[in-house]
Order: structure tokens, then sequence, then C-alpha cells
């Protein structure tokens, strides 16, 4: 039971602590739910924020100074490997060289000729021998590279596909300039003249050719006509007689 003196009139006079007690119930469950759409909210937040870093993070990986450094590392470790690799080669080599080669005796402090010339024999037999090797290997590798390009030629044409033959670069130039040395040559051997090939030009004056045109040109056509009647209406001359005496 709920003290009466607790509460004041106003209380009282609108519920009671019935009416009291029912709104300190709604407001805690007001305030429940408005933490947990606090906690809610804030709980997407972060997943949000985490999300963005984690994208900002992979995006911006490789920034240009991880590249350069990843450059440089790559670079080092690939010159350590080459030189690992020639290392391992000269050792290889050696190795080679030491077990086909026998160590050559000092013939400078050996005088017996027996033995040298048993020396000499030994030599020339190992020489003999490992030139045969040689010619082994050698038959042997081209063989191969016989076998292996008639092996790609089957696939090719398996596939439906030609080997393309290697093209010779050739710059396009080339004939120009040839063709200028050749006619550059030719124009040394064969002097050509070229007065010859010229056009022939008459050398007349200007003043010339307007007098000869006005001396054609001052007579008029009527004159001309009138002299051709006087000569047709004049009489003719009487024949000419002959005498006896005449000689």
């Amino acid at each position: 039971m709920a003290d009466w003196d607790e509460y004041s009139d106003d209380q009282l006079r609108y519920g009671g602590p019935q009416a009291v007690e029912a709104d300190e119930g709604d407001d805690s469950e007001v305030q429940r739910k408005a933490k947990e759409r606090e906690l809610k909210k804030a709980e997407v937040r972060k997943r949000l924020e985490e999300a963005g870093k984690a994208g900002k993070k992979k995006k911006g990986f490789l920034t240009p100074e991880r590249k350069k450094k990843l450059r440089k590392l790559l670079m080092m470790k690939a010159a350590e490997n080459l030189k690992n690799q020639q290392v391992k080669s000269e050792q290889e080599r050696q190795n080679a060289l030491k077990s086909r080669l026998p160590p050559l005796p000092d013939v400078d402090n050996i005088n017996d000729k027996g033995q040298l010339e048993k020396i000499y024999n030994d030599l020339f037999a190992k020489m003999v021998k490992l030139e045969e090797e040689k010619f082994d290997v050698n038959f042997m590798v081209s063989s191969k590279d016989a076998e292996i390009n008639e092996l790609s030629i089957a696939v090719n044409d398996l596939r439906g596909k030609f080997v393309k033959p290697t093209l010779k670069k050739v710059s396009k130039y080339d004939n120009k300039f040839k063709k200028l040395a050749e006619s550059s040559s030719e124009k040394k051997e064969t002097k050509e003249d070229f007065r010859a090939k010229l056009k022939v030009v008459k050398k007349e004056n200007v003043i010339d050719e307007t007098i000869a045109k006005t001396k054609k040109a001052d007579k008029p056509e009527w004159s001309k006509k009138a002299k051709g009647d006087a000569d047709k209406d004049a009489p003719a001359a009487p024949p000419k007689t002959k005498y006896p005496f005449d000689f």
C-alpha cells in the first residue's frame, strides 16, 4: 500500500498513487526503448565506420612509396638469384673440368723418355675420347632440335596455324637512296648535255616583226584589185616581126 502523505493534492486529484506509478512505468519504458534505439544506432554507426576504414585500407594499399619499395625489393631479390645462379653454374663448370681434365704432371722435371711418351699417349687418348663425346653431344642436340621443329610444325598444322617466317626489317627509304645513288653514278659515267634537250627559239627582234607586219598591211585590198583589173584591160603587145637582116 502506498503512503498517502507522500503525494500532493494534484496527484491525489488526478488518479492518486496508482496514476503516478503508471506514469513512472511509462517513462521508464520510453527511456528503455530510447536507450535501445541509441545503442542500435551506435552499433550501426560503428559497423559502418569499420567497413569504411576497411574499404579505404584495401583501396589504398599500394601507395607510390610502397610500390617503390616493392619494386626495389624485387630487383634486389632478382639480382641475388642471378648471382647465386652464376655461382652455381661456375661451380658446376669447375667440377666438370676437374672430373674430365686429369692433373698434368710436371714434365719439366721428368727426364725419362718412356715416361714422357706414356704421358703423351694418355693425353692424346683422353683428347680423342673427349672429341668423340663432343661429336655425340652435338649430333644429339641437332637431332633433338630437328625433332622439336617437326613436332611444332605438325602441331601448328593440326591447329590450322602456319609458322610465320622471320621477316627482315627493311627501311622504306633504302630503295629511294639506292635509286638516287644509281642515278648519280649514271650521271657521273655519262655526262648528259642538257643544252641538246632545250627547245630551239629563233632570235627575232620585236621591232622587226612589227615593221614587217606594217609593210604587209600598208596597201589596202581595193588597190590590189584595181591593179589586177588594169592589167587585164591593157592591150596586148604586137608580135615582133623578124627581118632577114636581123641577127
